[in-house]
């Protein structure tokens, strides 16, 4: 068994998971995001999107920052250095498989 096949029990699973992945990408292309961009980005809905947030954080995945625009709450959120760390090991080992699966090997 190839070692790429071997791997896909090392995927890391704060990411894998199919809604934190989406977030995670989102973020991972830019600097920041807001909460509402990343609510109409990922199609989650606010209680998800909330949620998922908040295990990333735990994770150390995610900064999260509160404050107000205007009266309105403004939620703004970013990949932390060990976030963009994580998700860019997490592709590598992704595309691997892919790679390995696609060649046939």
């Amino acid at each position: 068994m190839s070692d790429e096949i071997k791997n896909i029990a090392g995927l890391d699973r704060m990411i894998h998971e199919p809604s934190r992945l989406a977030i995670v990408a989102v973020l991972s292309a830019c600097e920041s995001a807001d909460f509402s961009y990343l609510l109409n980005s990922t199609g989650l809905t606010k209680g998800n999107l909330s949620a998922q947030l908040s295990k990333l954080e735990k994770a150390g995945y995610v900064q999260i920052s509160k404050g107000f625009k205007g009266k309105y709450p403004h939620t703004m959120c970013a990949l932390t250095p060990e976030g963009r760390r994580a998700f860019k090991q997490y592709w590598e080992q992704y595309q691997a498989l892919a790679n390995h699966l696609n060649n046939g090997e």
